[in-house]
C-alpha cells in the first residue's frame, strides 16, 4: 500500500483533487486558513483543471488531505480518478 508521500501529484486528475478534498472533509474556502498562500480561487482552478500550482503547493495540499483520509481512499481517489 502507498502513502500519501508516494503519490504522484503531478499525475492527480482535476477530478481526483475535488475529490480527496471533499472527501477530507474541506470546503474550498477553508483551504486559505490551512495552507499558507493558497487562495479559494487557487484550488477552484486547480480543480477545473485551468491552473496547475507548484509541486510544493499540492504536496502540501495533498499532506493536507491525507491528515483526514487513510491511504486506501488516496490510493483509490488517485488511481480510479
Amino acid at each position: 500500500m502507498e502513502s500519501a508521500e508516494e503519490v504522484e501529484v503531478e499525475e492527480l486528475s482535476p477530478l481526483a483533487w475535488r475529490l480527496l478534498r471533499v472527501a477530507a472533509g474541506f470546503e474550498q474556502r477553508a483551504i486559505e486558513r490551512e495552507v499558507d498562500d493558497l487562495m479559494q480561487a487557487h484550488i477552484s482552478m486547480l480543480e477545473s483543471g485551468t491552473r496547475a500550482l507548484s509541486v510544493e503547493r499540492r504536496r502540501a495540499l495533498l499532506e493536507l488531505y491525507a491528515a483526514e483520509l487513510d491511504p486506501d481512499q488516496i490510493r483509490a481517489l488517485a488511481d480510479n480518478f
